[in-house]
């Protein structure tokens, strides 16, 4: 990311750069051809279809005007329009011409420049997106290889499961409140064990009623579970008997009961498998020891954080991981007017989530970690409120991350808490 300046994405248009806007779509694209001055080179704007065929000919349409007017260098630019620029991008990565990304809001908000109409057409957008290359207003897109592009679509799918999962759970409230809402006043947890046992054979009170103490007992004695015996089976019978569920489609009811949990496991085992799959990826990553060092830190923080942001290698400093996860901090002032500083929440939502919730982590876990937030919340000039401290942790993580990530040393609660300027204390001593 050495050159992710605006001067410097600018000064790398040249005159023997060809610029080409790609209006990005599910089916077709459309495509025209500017110099660095944004003077059209392209005679009308090219349709290809998303597909090898397409994409060959575009390749060959772009190469030919390159070579027709003596550039040695493709740029293309796209709007990232959902998962749709995905195989182009890869298409174009492979062949030696790397996509860029300008901002749709941007495209938006540049449409009526040249013509005062907010219309969208083909043939306007890629002009558009192209004037945008060239002034610099565009953003590299990372496409993870190797075993940061697993880790990436291994955690993609357990985040899509445990979703999932989380309706299933919500459903099951919902069965229970209905048919059995005194199922809660025995089992805390209702996909304990020994409750999903008896589920599976009687699912409505009228059914624990009809099985009784003995026959419960003798489903958890042939199961070979321990902590269930009869004052178990008389509270699960007792509460049947003075149950309020309602009593309507009895059969619809287990029915539902018995997809819900056969949902509910088949998830939990795809998760099972999901995770011991990313665990064998991680493995493959050198530093994700180091950063399971710090206690607090997990390895679905770790399997996250690597997920989202890929190689480290390509970032130069931390505030760039931290500008990823919008985590920034963006002031409002002008003139004599100050107000409120807040983070940008630009960037990818699912590292900042990440960080956020291994910050809560460690300050709960790390006695280091804890005195910090503790620090930042008590301290006499500009303390912080809670979740400012929060977001200041979460920032202080990310760039524990990248120093251990890329500096090959281990985490040291005492270098991380010496490395926190406290200016009442420096006055102090002095």
């Amino acid at each position: 990311m050495n050159s992710n300046t605006q001067n410097t994405k600018i000064k790398s248009i040249t005159e023997k750069t060809l610029v080409v806007g790609i209006d990005v779509g599910s089916e077709t694209h459309y495509a025209r051809a500017f110099d660095w001055r944004n003077i059209e080179l392209s005679s009308s704007p090219y349709a290809f279809s998303n597909s090898i065929d397409g994409f060959q000919a575009f390749l060959a349409w772009a190469k030919e005007i390159a070579a027709d007017n003596s550039k040695e260098e493709i740029f293309t630019g796209m709007e990232p329009t959902g998962h749709y620029w995905f195989n182009l991008g890869a298409f174009l990565q492979e062949h030696g011409i790397r996509p860029l990304h300008v901002n749709p809001f941007h495209v938006k908000n540049a449409k009526e420049l040249d013509d005062n109409d907010p219309s969208k057409n083909d043939r306007k957008d890629p002009k558009v997106i192209a004037g945008l290359v060239n002034e610099g207003r565009f953003s590299y897109p990372y496409i993870p290889e190797g075993v940061y592009a697993e880790i990436r679509a291994l955690a993609t799918l357990r985040l899509q499961t445990q979703e999932e999962v989380t309706r299933i759970k919500n459903r099951m409230a919902r069965w229970f409140s209905i048919h059995f809402p005194e199922y809660k006043d025995v089992y805390r947890a209702w996909d304990a064990a020994s409750g999903l046992m008896i589920l599976r054979v009687a699912p409505l009170p009228e059914d624990i009623i009809k099985l009784g103490m003995d026959g419960i007992n003798k489903i958890w004695r042939e199961a070979k579970l321990r902590a269930c015996g009869l004052k178990r089976a008389a509270a699960l019978v007792n509460a049947a008997e003075r149950s309020v569920g309602v009593k309507m489609a009895p059969e619809a009811a287990r029915v539902e009961l018995a997809v819900l949990l056969e949902d509910y496991e088949r998830l939990n085992s795809r998760l099972k498998d999901l995770e011991e799959k990313i665990d064998m990826a991680l493995n493959e990553i050198p530093y994700v020891d180091r950063l399971l060092e710090i206690q607090g830190v997990g390895r679905l923080t770790v399997c996250g954080f690597i997920a989202e942001v890929g190689d480290i290698s390509r970032f130069d400093s931390p505030k760039q991981l931290q500008k990823l996860a919008g985590l920034a901090i963006v002031s409002n002032s002008s003139g004599k007017h100050k107000g409120e500083t807040h983070i940008s929440y630009r960037g990818r939502k699912r590292l900042r989530y990440v960080m956020f919730e291994a910050a809560v982590s460690v300050i709960a876990r790390n006695e280091a970690f804890h005195s910090l937030h503790k620090y930042y919340t008590t301290r006499l000039k500009n303390p912080l409120k809670k979740m400012q401290s929060l977001i200041a942790v979460a920032c202080k993580l990310i760039r524990v991350f990248y120093t251990i990530a890329t500096k090959d040393i281990r985490y040291s609660n005492t270098k991380m808490l010496e490395d926190i300027h406290r200016p009442e204390e420096a006055a102090a001593r002095a």
